[in-house]
């Protein structure tokens, strides 16, 4: 089936679709629903590596001053 002839066809009582026809557009919606998948597992996982990115300096900052409080402490 023609992408022009897909696109054109509207589902009516009047008009019932063939096998084919509704095998081409559930080939098109799984095709997006994976397209759409993808772009949100890849948003979610873009999303936790930067607030990993954001934990590890807040406590790399920690661990810095309590080192330096430790060392003034031991120095005096």
């Amino acid at each position: 089936m023609s992408d022009k002839k897909l696109n054109t066809y509207r589902f009516s009582p009047e008009n019932e679709p063939t096998y084919e026809m509704l095998a081409a557009v559930m080939r098109e919606v799984a095709i997006e629903a994976s397209e759409n998948s993808e772009k949100a597992t890849d948003a979610y996982f873009n999303a936790m590596l930067r607030d990993i990115d954001m934990k590890q300096a807040k406590w790399a900052t920690r661990i810095k001053r309590i080192v330096n409080e430790i060392h003034k402490t031991s120095v005096n």
